[in-house]
């Protein structure tokens, strides 16, 4: 399956997902769906043809309430059965609302923002020590980089020469019921990264080939990269696109009709 296909499934998954459990977060896995496309459909980028394998990639998602999109990617992969998928948000379903590890695949279970890069940093620096070569991907919301404890893992990662982690940031400037900017602003995040040590890559965060081509670069990079993803929240289904309003809805029936009918997946 090539990066274009796999993202679209991602997105159709996700937007069934989320309507069967009358969830919510459907914009911010939209919005993610590009990167994870291209993620799975290349294992010469993130080798994770199974959990049990010591060598594997690791995968976390910071942006933990996007969960459908990571459970979607790794059914792509081939973890676990689309009947056990699409338990997602009911009682007693190992598929939580919130990224879980109880899920094969997920590596970190993740929800309280600012947690997964900490966490990363130690992956990657157990990584080193043993000698090993494997690297780990955080995909993280720029919302969350207003939290602390990311830019102690920021500041962390440069002073060891973490080269083997790489952050990709869904730079949508939305969070909660506001924009980022109105929050907390980041800029200037790239010089921000790089004062700190980083290489960083701004790039098109819908662009397939330009995330590759970063991905595949950070991977040969001396220190640790971010990439900072200028993406569109709820992207591909217009009338989620850039609305505040679906970081909590759910679709209604004739909502995901039409998000379907936008995806050509009826």
């Amino acid at each position: 399956m090539n990066s274009i296909a796999a993202a679209k499934q991602i997105r159709e998954l996700s937007l069934r997902l989320v309507h069967k459990a009358r969830a919510s977060h459907i914009a911010s896995a939209l919005s993610i769906s590009d990167l994870l496309g291209v993620l799975v459909a290349n294992p010469k980028l993130l080798n994770l043809q199974s959990i049990s394998d010591p060598n594997r990639d690791r995968l976390l998602l910071s942006k933990g309430h996007a969960c459908v999109a990571l459970y979607s990617a790794l059914y792509i992969k081939g973890f676990f059965e689309k009947s056990d998928l699409f338990t997602y948000g009911e009682d007693f379903s190992i598929f939580m609302n919130h990224a879980s590890h109880y899920v094969p695949g997920v590596e970190f279970s993740t929800g309280a923002l600012g947690h997964a890069l900490p966490v990363s940093c130690g992956k990657a620096l157990a990584c080193k020590l043993k000698g090993e070569t494997w690297h780990t991907f955080v995909v993280m919301s720029d919302g969350e980089l207003q939290e602390g404890s990311n830019w102690e893992a920021i500041l962390f990662a440069n002073q060891f020469r973490l080269n083997n982690l790489t952050i990709c940031i869904d730079y949508n400037n939305m969070q909660s019921l506001t924009s980022v900017d109105n929050t907390i602003s980041l800029q200037p995040l790239a010089a921000k990264l790089e004062s700190f040590g980083w290489k960083v890559f701004e790039l098109d965060g819908h662009n397939h080939d330009d995330i590759h081509c970063a991905l595949l670069e950070s991977k040969s990079q001396i220190v640790p990269c971010a990439l900072i993803l200028k993406t569109i929240k709820g992207k591909g289904v217009s009338f989620m696109e850039s609305s505040i309003g679906w970081h909590y809805k759910s679709p209604s029936d004739f909502e995901l009709e039409m998000a379907l009918k936008e995806l050509n997946a009826l």
